[in-house]
């Protein structure tokens, strides 16, 4: 088939993907809903839109790959316009956390009636910033650094160096993960101890689920970066992930200083 396309705007073909995506998440949701209410085949119905959704993941995002990597679809017009797209997401993501910090600062600083005028309640210890949390922002802050250094090796053209510095962001992001995870099995409190560890567990848990999906996309574009993805004028697929990583980066700092500094003295 001739092309005889006059503009540089790329034209996708028709893809049963967004499709396939709804049936995942309405499938999903189903099952959810059916799972809490003690349905039979709840769980069994939530584990299949889950699938589903991991695989139209997969399927969709390989498709686009080969569009900007194989088929040059993705022209200087294109790239303008997905990262236009990314930056509106990141702006979303703000707002999602927005939320968390507005809850966490309303009831610290005006706590209700029914929550006996307290922020924390009586024998719920808070837990120390000096301990794990700094050492958490140790590690995320030096990740920043890595996927900066990798950046820089990508554009200057050194690709020994950019793979140095994806892998060396991983494993600190692994590291991150593993000591939240120990901090969550030894707090002294639950989701359940009041505003503090709802906010506590709310803010936080949102964080680290963006922490494991920023590593995945990561992870995603060290495969890339090895197979020869990436050049030193295209490579927006690890700007997007290095874009998200300092939003996650940024979003820890604020954590930090907010709820493990302020608002556990």
């Amino acid at each position: 088939m001739v092309n005889n396309q006059k503009h540089s705007f790329h034209l996708v073909d028709p893809s049963p993907w967004p499709l396939v995506a709804a049936i995942g998440g309405f499938t999903m949701t189903s099952g959810g809903v059916l799972y809490m209410h003690n349905y039979a085949g709840g769980g069994s119905t939530f584990l299949l839109g889950v699938f589903i959704t991991l695989y139209v993941m997969f399927t969709w995002w390989r498709d686009i790959i080969r569009e900007g990597t194989l088929e040059g679809q993705h022209t200087y017009q294109v790239q303008i316009g997905l990262r236009m797209g990314m930056l509106l997401f990141i702006v979303s993501e703000i707002m999602f956390f927005f939320a968390f910090f507005w809850a966490f600062f309303h009831s610290s600083l005006s706590p209700t009636f029914d929550a006996g005028s307290y922020w924390l309640s009586d024998g719920v210890p808070s837990l120390s910033a000096w301990e794990i949390p700094l050492l958490n922002t140790v590690i995320l802050l030096s990740s920043g650094a890595t996927i900066t250094w990798a950046h820089h090796a990508i554009v200057a053209g050194g690709r020994k160096e950019a793979i140095l510095g994806l892998l060396g962001t991983v494993a600190l992001a692994i590291v991150f993960t593993a000591l939240q995870g120990f901090e969550y099995a030894h707090a002294p409190f639950t989701i359940s101890d009041g505003a503090y560890g709802s906010c506590f567990y709310l803010a936080t848990g949102f964080h680290g689920f963006h922490v494991f999906i920023g590593t995945c996309f990561i992870i995603v574009c060290t495969l890339r970066l090895i197979s020869h993805h990436f050049t030193r004028e295209h490579h927006f697929g690890f700007e997007a992930a290095a874009w998200y990583w300092h939003f996650v980066d940024v979003v820890w700092l604020f954590l930090f200083i907010s709820i493990y500094w302020w608002g556990g003295k």
